[in-house]
């Protein structure tokens, strides 16, 4: 419990992925951090129900090994990724189609010369007319190679469609960020139609591929933030914390010094130098990071943006006979039904889910229809082309304000310092990812460390007995 008296260095508000990892870069600079979360435990939306054994993630958060921060945040060395299989798996024309990412090129030289030998590859494979030569990263290859897939034409185009979006993939994997930052911004839907591709590709593979990577199927996403959603895509492999969602801020939250994460505690006023709580009253501080949702920071200090946002439903389902897609991510090209994208979550994660029971995750973005149980059932068994009528809903989560919406013109480099002593972070402030929360408060702890370090220099060099004392 806190004191009324407690004082510390600096006061974070939320207790997410977002402040926990900024008490963490702040602990570690040896700043004295109190964290305080309104709700009974650490995490936001990054939270895992448990039923029966079950792990049930309330928002299916698709990271990337691609991501910097999940690297370079302390505190998350002890992180276990469990990678989809490589690429993903299109359901088009009644069919599965397999698109891999060329992960691996090492250069856009490199690129073009698999272009060429794609384009100039054989129509067919002798004796197996239904195969042709396909882009596709062998595990640990290292490299992009030519191997033999089942033919994607039906979603994609023929092979030299197909060679094209490998090479603008991996281009997209090599591309400097503050490159692709400095392009001109549009809403990605009307940006792809302007990269020089197929339509057939964009509508069969890159809108639904974006539509989940982003939760926002209508694609007015700025073309800057798609842009950097496909880089990650392309340069590393799609995969989800093992355990469930949650694992990530527990982790956060257990590794930072003990009585540092304060739950139960609800601030009702902000200022540079305290916080007010409802249980404990005024906390004094140095600094005050705010590090809540856009709505929750907004009520704290009414200047601040609320964006819009993207709605999401996740339907959990249980069969003791899995479909036979393996640890594949199963996108709908065709967009025939409320599932954007699907799979089973237990082939990628084996401990979401007991012995014996297949766990299948499928999420619905914007508005789910009234029939929802009854309108997934009937497209999961189209997608997986197997009947779905015995299997059990464990759970369903629908979550009116799951990710920030970011339209064109979209700033992914929202302040974070908005006056000395008062800072604010959160996946509203950069990306609407876990790679932009945990990004943002990268930023804000840097401006947090030279705020503090210049207060501190100035207390040494005034010789007054007042500045002393203080």
């Amino acid at each position: 419990m806190l004191e009324p008296a407690y004082q510390a260095d600096v006061v974070i508000v939320g207790a997410g992925v977002a402040g926990l990892s900024a008490a963490h870069r702040l602990t570690s600079a040896g700043v004295t951090v109190a964290v305080l979360e309104a709700a009974p435990c650490a995490g936001g939306r990054m939270s895992t129900e448990k039923v029966d054994g079950f792990r049930l993630d309330r928002i299916g958060q698709l990271l990337s090994t691609a991501y910097p921060e999940l690297r370079l945040t302390p505190g998350l060395d002890g992180l276990v990724l469990r990678p989809f299989a490589p690429g993903v798996l299109l359901h088009g024309d009644g069919r599965h189609h397999r698109v891999d990412a060329p992960a691996g090129a090492r250069s856009a030289r490199g690129a073009l010369r698999a272009v060429r030998a794609l384009a100039s590859a054989p129509r067919g494979v002798p004796g197996t007319a239904s195969r042709r030569a396909a882009f596709r990263v062998l595990p640990g290859a290292g490299q992009t190679t030519l191997s033999r897939a089942p033919r994607a034409a039906a979603p994609l185009g023929g092979a030299v469609d197909q060679a094209r979006l490998g090479a603008a993939l991996t281009r997209l994997a090599h591309a400097p960020v503050e490159g692709l930052l400095a392009r001109p911004e549009l809403p990605a839907g009307q940006a792809l139609a302007a990269r020089g591709l197929p339509a057939r590709t964009i509508d069969g593979f890159l809108r639904p591929l974006l539509a989940a990577l982003l939760c926002d199927p209508a694609l007015t996403t700025s073309s800057r933030c798609a842009d950097l959603a496909l880089r990650a895509f392309a340069g590393g492999r799609l995969c989800v914390p093992e355990g469930g969602a949650e694992t990530l801020p527990e982790l956060l939250a257990r590794t930072l010094p003990a009585g540092t994460v304060h739950t139960g505690v609800r601030v009702t006023s902000v200022a540079t130098t305290s916080v007010t709580t409802a249980e404990h009253g005024a906390i004094r501080c140095r600094a005050v990071l705010l590090a809540t949702d856009a709505r929750a920071a907004a009520e704290l200090l009414p200047g601040l943006r609320v964006p819009d946002f993207h709605p999401v439903t996740v339907v959990h389902h249980t069969t003791d006979d899995p479909p036979r897609t393996g640890s594949a991510l199963l996108l709908d090209a065709d967009r025939g039904g409320p599932v954007a994208h699907t799979a089973v979550i237990s082939e990628v994660d084996p401990s979401r889910a007991p012995s014996g029971r297949a766990l299948i995750s499928s999420t619905v973005l914007g508005d789910p229809p009234s029939d929802l149980d009854a309108a997934v059932r009937t497209h999961l068994s189209r997608l997986y082309a197997t009947p779905t009528h015995r299997w059990e809903t464990l759970a369903v989560h629908h979550t009116r304000e799951a990710v920030p919406a970011m339209p064109a013109p979209h700033d992914l480099r929202r302040p974070v310092r908005l006056l000395a002593g008062l800072y604010v972070c959160g996946d509203h402030r950069d990306t609407s990812t876990v790679q932009g929360a945990l990004h943002s408060a990268h930023r804000a702890t840097a401006a947090i460390l030279k705020d503090l370090g210049a207060a501190r220099s100035m207390h040494r060099a005034d010789p007054t007995p007042t500045a002393q004392a203080a």
